[in-house]
C-alpha cells in the first residue's frame, strides 16, 4: 500500500492538469500576467503560493471547528497575511532584488483567489492531512502554469532564462542573432501573458474533450 491511497493522490494530480486553478478555475490569473516576464521570479512565486497555500490549509483545517461562522473569512485573511510577511521577511533576507521586483505582488497573495477559495471549499471541510495534500495540488497546478508562461516570455522575450543568454548575445550577435534572429519585445507585455495562458488552455482542452463537453 502505497503512502497516499488514490483519493489523495487526486488531490495532488487532478489540479496539475483537469482542474488547474489558472487554466480550469481561471483563479490566481493576475500573477500569471504580472510577474511572469522573467522565469526567476515566476519560480520565486511559485514557491511563495506553495509555502503559503500548504501551510495555511492546514491551518484553518486545524481551526476550522473552533472558528465561528461569522468571522471566518477575517481570520482566513489573518492567517494567509501572517504567511505572506514571512515569506517577505524570508525574500529580503535572501533575495533583497528580487524582493524590490515582487513585493507588490508578494503582498497581493493575501487576496489570490487560489488561496482563499481553497480555505473556504476545503480546509474548512477537511482535516489538515487531506487539507495539506490540497494545498499542495494546487500551489503546484498554479506553479506548472507560472513556469511554463515565464519560461516562453523571459526565452521569447529577452532570449535568456534566469537571466542567463541561452540564445546568443545580441550585441556582438552572436548564436541565433548571427543569423537575424530579433527578440520579440511583445512578449514582456503583459497582454502577451494572457496570450500565452490562453495557448495553454487551448492545448488542455484540445486534448481533453470532457473539458469542452463541461
Amino acid at each position: 500500500m502505497g503512502l497516499l491511497s488514490k483519493k489523495d493522490a487526486k488531490l495532488i494530480t487532478d489540479p496539475l492538469a483537469d482542474n488547474n486553478p489558472i487554466t480550469i478555475q481561471v483563479l490566481g490569473i493576475c500573477s500569471a500576467l504580472a510577474i511572469t516576464a522573467e522565469l526567476k521570479a515566476s519560480i520565486v512565486m511559485s514557491i511563495s503560493v506553495l509555502f503559503v497555500l500548504g501551510v495555511g490549509n492546514v491551518v484553518i483545517s486545524l481551526m476550522r471547528n473552533i472558528i465561528p461562522s461569522k468571522i471566518r473569512i477575517i481570520v482566513q485573511l489573518i492567517v494567509v497575511a501572517a504567511l505572506v510577511i514571512i515569506v517577505d521577511q524570508v525574500l529580503k533576507a535572501f533575495a533583497y532584488e528580487l524582493s524590490k521586483t515582487l513585493s507588490v505582488f508578494v503582498g497581493l497573495i493575501i487576496t489570490n483567489c487560489i488561496i482563499m477559495g481553497r480555505f473556504e471549499a476545503f480546509a474548512l471541510g477537511n482535516g489538515p492531512w487531506r487539507s495539506f495534500l490540497d494545498g499542495i495540488g494546487n500551489a503546484l497546478g498554479y506553479a506548472v502554469i507560472l513556469i511554463i508562461v515565464g519560461f516562453f516570455r523571459e526565452l521569447l522575450g529577452s532570449g535568456t532564462l534566469l537571466g542567463f543568454k541561452v540564445l546568443g548575445d545580441p550585441i556582438e550577435k552572436t548564436g541565433l542573432y548571427a543569423i537575424g534572429y530579433e527578440n520579440n519585445g511583445f512578449m514582456l507585455l503583459s497582454p502577451m501573458a494572457l496570450i500565452v495562458v490562453g495557448i495553454i488552455i487551448w492545448v488542455q482542452r484540445s486534448r481533453n474533450t470532457a473539458l469542452i463537453e463541461d
